[in-house]
C-alpha cells in the first residue's frame, strides 16, 4: 500500500509515525507493505522567505575601496536592469555601469555589475552583485534603491541557507564554510577548506551508499528469497559490508578529538609554584603585556585566559596561580583550586619550574621534579593524559651559571629566560610538534571530525550497526526488524549532511553566519 500526504503541517508529519525522514525540501513518507516500505515524497515549505528576493552587503563594513552588495532571487535580475542601463547581459560577465535610482532616475555610484543565472549561482538562484565604493553613504542609498524594489534585506546565513534549499551545499559544506569565515590561523583555514570543498560529505556519502545497498541486499533476501531469485551469499556479502563500515567507523571516531580542537583551538593552561614566571611566560606567547608581572609571589589570583598563534595552531592559553599548600589566604586557595581544576580539562598543560631552584637543588633532575610535580598535585594527571600533552618549562635560565646550564639542558624539558627570551626558539619548536600531534594536519586523505555534532551522530550511527549484530547473534531473530537498524544507521548520517534535516538543526548551523553570506 502506498501514503500519500499533501499540504500537512510539519508538526502533523513529525507526529505521524509513518514519516521516515526529512530531507532538505519534501518529507519522505513510508507505508509498511507486507515486508518492505514504499516511499513518496511529499513537499513541505519550511521557509515563508523562501520565494523572496533579498540583498545584503557582502564585504567588510566601514568605509572601504569597494563594496560588494549580493541580491538573490526571482527579482534581482529585474533590480539589475531597472538600476543601470546595460542592454545585452552576459552571465558571469562584469560590467561598468552608472548604477541610479529606480524611481528618481538619480544617479547613486559608478561601480561593476554582475549577473548570476540560476542554477550556476551560489544560491542556486538568479543572482547579482553590485560592486561600488564602499562609503556608508553610497550603501545607504543602494540599499534603499533595491528596497524599493521589493527587495527585502538578507538575514544572518540566508543566503548559504538558499544554497543548501537548491542542493548546492549540504549541512557540512556549510559549516566548513562558516568555520573559514572564522578562521584565524592557517592549520584552521586548511581544516576548512577541506570540509568546505566536500571532503567530509564525499566520506559519508560513500558510507550512506553501503548502508543502503546493504539493507536493499537483506531487504530483497526477505521478498525473494523463497523463490531463489536471489543469490545465497547475499547476505553475508551486507554483513561483510557492514562489518568493514563499522570498523571505518570506529577509526574515524578514535581520531583523539583533533578536528575538534583545532576548529576551538587547543586549551592549554601555565601551571606552577609562585613567582616562577608563568605570568611573564604567557606575557611572551601572547606577544603583549596581558599579565601583571612583579616580583612579589601570589601576583595572579585568578585564571586569565587569552589566545595565541603559536606556528599556525590556535591555542586558548589560561595562566594560573600559583599552586601552593600553605597559604592562609581565602583568595588565594580559590586561585589554587581553580589552576588545578583548569588543568584537569585542559588539552595541554605548560608546567613552569625555576631552574635556579632546581639547578641548586642538591638532587638530581628527575628526583625534584617527580618532588615538584607531587607537590602541585597534578602527577596523575600528567601521567593520565600522556608525555604529548605537557611539557615541562624551566625559567630564569639567565640566573644559571654555565655549569647549571649545561647539567640541566641535558635533563628533559626547554630551559628558557623569559627576560632575555633566551631558549624561545627551542620552546616554539617543542611546543609545535606538540600541538601538531594534537591537532593533527588537515588533509584530504584523512579527513577529521570537526563538529562535536558530526561526533554524536556517527557514534549514533555505530550503536545502531551493534544493535543490528546483536539481534543477528539471537537464533530466533527476525530479519525485518533487525533491518530497521541499518535504516536507524543511515538517518544518523543523513543527519550530518542535511539529507535527514529539522528546522531546530538547521537554525542552530545558520544563526551564527554574518549578515550577507
Amino acid at each position: 500500500m502506498r501514503l500519500l500526504l499533501s499540504r500537512a503541517s510539519p508538526t502533523l508529519l513529525r507526529a505521524c509515525p509513518l514519516v521516515r525522514e526529512f530531507s532538505r525540501n519534501a518529507w519522505v513518507v513510508a507505508s509498511r507493505g507486507t515486508s518492505r516500505y514504499h516511499v513518496t515524497a511529499v513537499s513541505c515549505s519550511t521557509s515563508d522567505r523562501r520565494g523572496t528576493t533579498i540583498c545584503a552587503l557582502s564585504s567588510g563594513h566601514g568605509k572601504c575601496g569597494v563594496a560588494v552588495v549580493r541580491v538573490s532571487g526571482s527579482r534581482s535580475l529585474d533590480a539589475l536592469k531597472k538600476m543601470t542601463n546595460i542592454s545585452k547581459l552576459e552571465p558571469r560577465r562584469a560590467f561598468l555601469r552608472k548604477i541610479h535610482d529606480p524611481e528618481t532616475r538619480e544617479i547613486i555610484d559608478n561601480g561593476l555589475c554582475l549577473w548570476f543565472p540560476g542554477p550556476h549561482s551560489f544560491t542556486g538562484e538568479d543572482s547579482v552583485e553590485f560592486h561600488v565604493h564602499g562609503g556608508p553613504a553610497i550603501l545607504t542609498k543602494l540599499m534603499q534603491a533595491l528596497s524599493r524594489l521589493h527587495v527585502q534585506p538578507a538575514q544572518p546565513g540566508e543566503f548559504t541557507r538558499r544554497a543548501f534549499y537548491n542542493n548546492k551545499l549540504d549541512l557540512t559544506e556549510v559549516e566548513g564554510l562558516a568555520d573559514l569565515i572564522e578562521a584565524e590561523t592557517e592549520c584552521q583555514r586548511k581544516q576548512a577548506l577541506l570540509q568546505a570543498d566536500g571532503i567530509l560529505r564525499k566520506l559519508y556519502d560513500s558510507w550512506r551508499k553501503v548502508l543502503s545497498e546493504s539493507v536493499a541486499s537483506i531487504e530483497a533476501y526477505i521478498d525473494f528469497g523463497e523463490e531463489e531469485n536471489i543469490e545465497s551469499d547475499v547476505v553475508q556479502n551486507a554483513h561483510h559490508a557492514l562489518r568493514q563500515l563499522m570498523r571505518e567507523l570506529e577509526q574515524h571516531l578514535a581520531d583523539g578529538r583533533r578536528g575538534e580542537i583545532l576548529r576551538n583551538g587547543v586549551r592549554t593552561v601555565i601551571v606552577g609554584e609562585p613567582n616562577v614566571g608563568k605570568s611573564s611566560l604567557l606575557n611572551h606567547l601572547v606577544q603583549r603585556n596581558a599579565a601583571i608581572v612583579t616580583p612579589i609571589a601570589g601576583t595572579t589570583r585568578d585564571v586569565i585566559e587569552l589566545t595565541a598563534n603559536i606556528s599556525g595552531y590556535p591555542v586558548l592559553i589560561a595562566d594560573t596561580a600559583g599552586i601552593t599548600e600553605d597559604t592562609g589566604d581565602i583568595v588565594e586557595a580559590e586561585g589554587v583550586r581553580r589552576a588545578r581544576s583548569h588543568a584537569e580539562n585542559a588539552d595541554f598543560v605548560i608546567v613552569v619550574v625555576d631552574a635556579r631552584k632546581c639547578a641548586t637543588s642538591g638532587v638530581t633532575y628527575e628526583d625534584y621534579m617527580r618532588e615538584y610535580l607531587s607537590s602541585l598535585g597534578i602527577q596523575e594527571l600528567l601521567v593520565k593524559i600522556g608525555r604529548e600533552r605537557f611539557i615541562v618549562i624551566a625559567n630564569k635560565k639567565d640566573l644559571l651559571t654555565e655549569e647549571e646550564k649545561q647539567r640541566l639542558g641535558d635533563a628533559e624539558g626547554v630551559l628558557v629566560s623569559c627576560r632575555t627570551e633566551d631558549g624561545f626558539q627551542d620552546l616554539l619548536r617543542s611546543l609545535t610538534d606538540r600541538f601538531s600531534n594534537i591537532c593533527g594536519d588537515p588533509s584530504a586523505e584523512s579527513p577529521t571530525i570537526s563538529q562535536a555534532r558530526h561526533r554524536n551522530h556517527l557514534a549514533q550511527c555505530l550503536r545502531y550497526l551493534q544493535n543490528y549484530f546483536e539481534l543477528c547473534a539471537n537464533e530466533r531473530y527476525d530479519v525485518a526488524i533487525a533491518a530497521e537498524e541499518i535504516h536507524k544507521a543511515m538517518r544518523e548520517l543523513g543527519r550530518i549532511t542535511g539529507h535527514v534535516s529539522t528546522n531546530d538543526i538547521l537554525d542552530i548551523i545558520f544563526k551564527n553566519f554574518c549578515i550577507g553570506k
